[in-house]
């Protein structure tokens, strides 16, 4: 599948454009959420967190266009750095809950008591405040990325063989935290949130509030992700993506580029993986399924790999066909799902974004060609 070529890639405008519509589409569902029942325009609590749960997964999108799309790194493990994120949320949610457990200890969570623990791991140290849990957030897929990628990039693993590793990675850590002896709650994982800096989570409030730092957070995500590949780095990125061997032969070294966005990216899927837990209020090992990544790729090539825009537009269709497909027939989602990207990949290889610029560039020349070369001299 050809990606799309800087000159249409580039825009900044409609990445802006694409912010400003999930924030002001987060703006409207929250404030129709907090009207009466009675009212008509009322919206329930389950569309709103399905929403939030939309736009944590449209980060997630966001994060793996970044490495798929402009350095041509085909990620089959980024749901990993996404749970990471959402455990780090996770950990201070459960110590949020305090003496409110049902074994009421103020020190430990539920699971560490019934599984006969005495004290917090290290590693839980510090997660009581919210400041150092964000951090978590950022710097625990950072650093993963940052050793994995160092490795990888570092010995030129490139392809079908680094897209291997990556969905491995993602299975080790799967089987990791299924395990109860790590502290994260086993195959149960951590749940039973009951508020966020002293705000009820369950609270029609406190969730519109949620969905709207959702929505603020891609928008900021994706005018910051745009800025990165819009300059020289962005077209260092697709050099490495087109043409690796060249650009290591003109003096450029192509494994710090990929570490860098690989990195980055990492961080934005922990974003999305910490907003997701307050969404849906539970992270358990099943969020580190290789599937998930799989679904990630899925969701960027039916929006447009290399767009920005399209990885969060195809995100979010993707997951209300997949809501609307379960309700209806449930047992034939995954051949929906598999139908879904045979045909992006056969009808639309650039996606929905590349059927829209398709579009756009055709119809001038279409209508009227000699407005755009009245002289009838080659362009």
């Amino acid at each position: 599948m050809n990606a799309l070529s800087p000159s249409t890639t580039k825009s900044f405008p409609g990445a802006i454009r694409m912010a400003a519509v999930a924030f002001a589409v987060t703006i409207v569902l929250a404030g129709a959420s907090l009207l009466p029942e009675a009212n008509p325009l009322h919206v329930s609590a389950f569309v709103v967190s399905l929403a939030g749960k939309y736009l944590a997964y449209a980060i997630l999108a966001l994060s793996v266009d970044l490495v798929w799309g402009f350095a041509g790194i085909l990620t089959l493990g980024h749901a990993a750095f996404f749970a990471l994120g959402g455990y780090a949320m996770g950990m201070y949610l459960m110590r949020e809950i305090g003496t409110r457990g049902v074994y009421g200890n103020p020190d430990l969570p539920d699971f560490m008591i019934f599984l006969s623990w005495k004290s917090l791991p290290w590693y839980w140290w510090g997660t009581d405040h919210f400041a150092w849990a964000m951090l978590l957030v950022l710097i625990v897929p950072g650093i993963l990325a940052g050793v994995f990628g160092w490795l990888a990039f570092r010995s030129r693993v490139s392809g079908v063989y680094l897209s291997i590793i990556t969905q491995a990675l993602t299975y080790a850590l799967m089987l990791a935290f299924f395990q109860n002896g790590l502290g994260f709650g086993g195959n149960n994982g951590l749940t039973d949130f009951k508020d966020i800096l002293g705000a009820d989570l369950h609270s029609p409030l406190t969730r519109a509030v949620l969905l709207v730092m959702t929505g603020t957070v891609l928008a900021g995500c994706l005018v910051l992700s745009r800025w990165l590949v819009s300059g020289r780095f962005g077209y260092l990125l697709v050099a490495v993506r087109d043409a690796e061997s060249r650009t290591r032969f003109l003096g450029y070294r192509p494994e710090q580029a990929k570490l860098l966005i690989w990195v980055f990216s990492a961080m934005v899927a922990g974003i999305g993986g910490a907003l997701y837990v307050t969404q849906v209020g539970i992270i358990n090992p099943g969020e580190f399924a290789p599937a998930n990544s799989i679904e990630s790729v899925i969701w960027v090539a039916v929006g447009g790999r290399g767009t920005l825009s399209g990885s969060v537009l195809g995100a979010v269709l993707v997951n209300c066909g997949k809501t609307l497909f379960t309700a209806w027939l449930p047992e034939f989602w995954l051949y929906g799902l598999g139908l879904l990207f045979l045909v992006t990949t056969l009808f639309l290889p650039q996606g929905l974004m590349g059927l829209r610029y398709h579009l756009a560039t055709k119809r001038p020349e279409e209508v009227t060609p000699e407005v755009s070369n009245p002289e009838g001299e080659e362009a």
